[in-house]
């Protein structure tokens, strides 16, 4: 209710938090643990989700344009159909996270052989 309330919750634990559709543009959740939250369909553009953990979440078709991710954790998070156009993303952690039909996908976070994979997947 916090977050919802004032979009500040930094450091805070909502692991398997359903916030499904939610509108947590620009909040503060840096360094929140959101392993296993549903953030389908979120807006999450301009939020500071640094060193976030954000392992095993579901961000299908959020809107993370503009969202600072810097050293977060997507291991395994579902990031099919988001829409990353100008996210900060670096040194995050993007082991088994599924990228498909994501938008926006910033250069850095990877190597042009994943780009290739990802595309031909």
């Amino acid at each position: 209710r916090q977050l919802l309330a004032n979009k500040q919750c930094r450091d805070c634990d909502l692991s398997g938090a359903g916030l499904v559709m939610a509108d947590l543009s620009n909040a503060n959740l840096r360094g929140a643990n959101l392993r296993g939250a549903n953030l389908s369909r979120a807006n999450l553009s301009g939020a500071d989700l640094s060193n976030t953990n954000l392992s095993g979440a579901g961000l299908f078709g959020a809107n993370l344009s503009g969202a600072k991710l810097n050293g977060a954790t997507l291991v395994g998070t579902d990031l099919r159909s988001t829409y990353l156009v100008n996210a900060e993303m670096t040194g995050v952690n993007l082991n088994g996270a599924n990228l498909q039909g994501a938008l926006g996908i910033p250069s850095q976070i990877a190597k042009p052989e994943e780009f290739y994979a990802w595309g031909v997947a």
